[in-house]
């Protein structure tokens, strides 16, 4: 051991020379510190991590002796071992949690390793997240000593052979610090309840109860949280029962399409605070206030590298090819999209975590999440992103002053070419003719492959309004009610065919 750690600092210090704080230093001492943990695994022996941490260039031997992995790939060859109690499969010890995750377009729900090592990753992280408050200006002071809200899966977890299993936030909230306790709310009797609907309905007859400084969750269902208390009891918004709400902190989807239909449930600003917490790991977080983006945890618990999101590396379901091209966080370039796969401490190698990221700001590290690998359209050649999809629902909202709680958009046939169907969640008055010329409009401003295949293959578009609960009514029956689970912005597959027959028929 002594060894490997003279023979790394003397060859790092030789050949890299690089900046004590950069990226690039920092990430190389992550992945060293996660192949000497996992070196003695079955992995780690496997794919000869010693060798690999002997290297004078760790990285790049790391990505030529190390395959990259989807999760259809890294369970069936490893981690199905830790769902049967084998040890010191990809990590050291038994893993003894599982986040359950079907992301929002997979069938069967995925098990993703959850170990110690993550979780004290993650909360260091979301720790050094608060401490950046106090570089934000006129923040509301107030709130921060009051309540936090969070709006999460059940911590009633389903027991296995030898480990339990559920929503990273059921994972994360059994295990909230004792010195935390006091400000979680809805606190473990309620979170442990797993009805959804039960859980929603005990947080607003308590709401009177609670003194909240913070809201924490995905957007879509913190919005319904508080229009059912400003619907029970009878209040102009969400402020005069909290009056200390003071942040935000969302993730999992842009916040942007809700913002307005947020803000209505407001009697003033509050401080939005975006994260990026998977349940592979925390990835980023928002340190300064109003940024454009969000800085990557580069000197943590996770290694990363990033894919070009092109047809050169992703076949047309949005697969990975064989051998991609792949760079670490000093190769990349702004403005450009990119596949992250992760390394961490939970055993996760080179995996291709599913999501698109955009550097905005790559000497500050700083991304935006662009989308899914398997969540765009490009049916001809017009490679619409969700970040389009994004950005032409806002501009429209603005433009009409609607608020579009949800959406979702699927490509159909069109004779013998194509074109995209629309379901827009609105229960504003709304005229579907005029939403999809200015969506359309917008389309092109955002897109130039979209403008040229709307004048060629790509027919039409076509725009249907419909009442949010239709959006959140189909989750429940898909079973995907609850604090993670957020809507799809493409549908394909056996999810686009379940939706058509929920609208013909109100069934799945």
């Amino acid at each position: 051991m002594a060894l490997i750690e003279i023979q790394l600092s003397k060859s790092l210090a030789r050949a890299l020379r690089l900046p004590r704080k950069s990226p690039q230093r920092q990430q190389l001492k992550v992945l060293r510190k996660l192949l000497k943990k996992a070196r003695f695994t079955e992995f780690g022996q496997e794919y000869r991590f010693d060798e690999i941490l002997l290297s004078r260039h760790p990285g790049k031997k790391f990505q030529e002796m190390v395959p990259t992995f989807d999760y259809n790939k890294i369970h069936a060859a490893w981690w199905n071992k830790t769902l049967e109690g084998k040890a010191d499969v990809c990590w050291p010890g038994k893993i003894k949690y599982y986040a359950l995750s079907s992301g929002t377009s997979e069938a069967g729900s995925k098990f993703i390793p959850i170990t110690n090592d993550l979780l004290r990753g993650n909360r260091i992280v979301m720790i050094k997240q608060l401490l950046t408050l106090r570089t934000y200006r006129d923040i509301p002071v107030k709130s921060l000593g009051k309540g936090w809200l969070m709006i999460g899966g059940s911590t009633s977890l389903q027991k296995g052979a030898g480990y339990y299993s559920g929503d990273l936030s059921g994972i994360t909230a059994r295990k909230v610090p004792f010195w935390f306790q006091p400000f979680y709310k809805p606190g473990k009797k309620i979170a442990r309840t797993k009805d959804w609907t039960k859980k929603l309905e005990e947080v607003v007859r308590l709401a009177p109860q609670w003194d909240i400084g913070f809201l924490v969750g995905v957007p879509g269902w913190i919005q319904l949280c508080m229009e059912k208390i400003v619907e029970r009891y009878n209040l102009n918004n969400i402020h005069e029962i909290w009056p200390n709400v003071g942040f935000f902190v969302h993730g999992g989807v842009s916040f942007e399409p809700y913002r307005k239909g947020f803000e209505k449930l407001l009697g003033k600003p509050v401080t939005y605070i975006e994260t990026y917490l998977a349940s592979e790991g925390f990835i980023a977080y928002q340190d300064v206030q109003n940024s454009r983006g969000m800085r990557l945890v580069t000197n943590q618990h996770i290694f990363l590298e990033f894919v070009p999101f092109d047809n050169r590396n992703f076949d047309a379901d949005g697969n990975l090819v064989e051998n991609p091209e792949v760079y670490m966080i000093h190769e990349v370039e702004e403005g450009r999209d990119y596949a992250l796969l992760l390394s961490t401490s939970a055993g996760a190698w080179r995996y291709l975590i599913g999501d698109t990221v955009r550097f905005v700001d790559k000497e500050r590290c700083e991304i935006i999440i662009t989308g899914r690998t398997k969540h765009f359209l490009s049916l001809v050649g017009e490679h619409l992103s969700v970040d389009n999809m994004n950005k032409a629902v806002q501009l429209v909202t603005e433009e009409l002053n609607l608020s579009i709680t949800e959406f979702t958009v699927a490509g159909i046939p069109h004779g013998l070419f194509f074109a995209h169907q629309w379901w827009l969640g609105c229960s504003d008055q709304a005229d579907e003719a005029l939403l999809r010329q200015k969506i359309d409009d917008k389309l092109k401003e955002l897109n130039d492959d979209y403008a040229v295949e709307r004048d060629s293959a790509l027919k039409d578009i076509y725009v249907k309004v419909l009442p949010e609960e239709k959006f959140m009514e189909f989750m429940r029956l898909k079973g995907k009610i609850g604090g993670q689970h957020k809507f799809p912005r493409v549908l394909k597959g056996k999810m686009l065919l379940d939706w058509q027959k929920y609208l013909e028929t109100g069934s799945i």
